[in-house]
């Protein structure tokens, strides 16, 4: 039987770093995901990540949120309500060069 072993992970520092997203819109194919996270500031936003998955990888992803989110509601003993849907237009992309 075959040992695994982790898998090191190099982060750059800008990517360390992180981005900010207050909306997310999803796509999809029969192939894969699109997971776009927006920074939604009016007048204008902007697309901050693109995160493309296979519908079998969204599927763990979703089982790895769920169970880190009960964590965190154990460990800080607080319920965590879903956010409420935000009262604005519907959001498009305009992707011509600014």
């Amino acid at each position: 039987m075959e040992q695994t072993r982790p898998l090191p992970i190099n982060i750059d520092p800008p990517t360390a770093k992180g981005v900010y997203a207050n909306g997310m819109l999803v796509s999809f194919s029969p192939e894969e995901f699109v997971l776009d996270f927006l920074a939604a500031f009016p007048p204008v936003g902007a697309l901050a990540s693109r995160v493309i998955v296979s519908p079998g990888h969204l599927k763990r992803m979703i089982a790895v949120l769920q169970q880190n989110l009960k964590k965190y509601e154990e460990n800080f003993k607080k319920e965590v309500e879903p956010a409420e849907e935000p009262n604005t237009a519907p959001m498009g992309f305009d992707t011509r060069k600014q």
